[in-house]
């Protein structure tokens, strides 16, 4: 992320503004505040614009740093939510710690919609970091979904259904 061509801070004073302030939730105004103790005095409005520029870019960069080790097992489960006035289905799949390995919205619940999530979240990922255990509630469009997986070498056939 060399790119800050065209700013008046140096990229240095951009990275730990937006750092601070996803990592630890301060305010604009404080991050603007904490900044003018080190002597750079910058408006808490071009802190935002900042944040709302450099910080998804620095989440895409950062993404393999910051995943956790490596869990075998996933959780994976559905919920009916509203989005936008519209209700959806949203799969999701958690580790045992509770951490988000992916989530996948759907109009529908089914097993086409189930392949879909599950592709997606194995997609990307190296053969040992594939799960070995998936605990499901049992609905019957993850064990088509699974199946199909297995069948199309996408998952482990020694995968474990639970």
């Amino acid at each position: 992320m060399d790119d800050f061509k065209g700013r008046h801070f140096t990229g240095e004073v951009i990275l730990w503004a937006v750092r601070w302030y996803c990592r630890y939730g301060i305010s604009y105004r404080d991050l603007e505040e904490m900044l003018a103790e080190r002597g750079i005095d910058v408006d808490h409005t071009t802190i935002y614009r900042w944040v709302q520029r450099y910080a998804p870019e620095m989440e895409k960069r950062l993404r393999w740093f910051w995943r956790r080790g490596f869990d075998p097992s996933w959780r994976l489960d559905e919920t009916y939510v509203k989005v936008r006035g519209k209700w959806t289905y949203l799969y999701r799949a958690v580790d045992k710690r509770g951490d988000t390995i992916d989530f996948f919205l759907s109009s529908t619940r089914s097993a086409k919609a189930a392949k879909r999530f599950l592709g997606k979240a194995l997609r990307g990922l190296k053969g040992w970091e594939k799960p070995t255990k998936l605990n499901t509630d049992k609905a019957p469009s993850y064990g088509v979904a699974i199946a199909e997986l297995k069948r199309e070498g996408k998952l482990a056939l020694e995968t474990e259904h639970r």
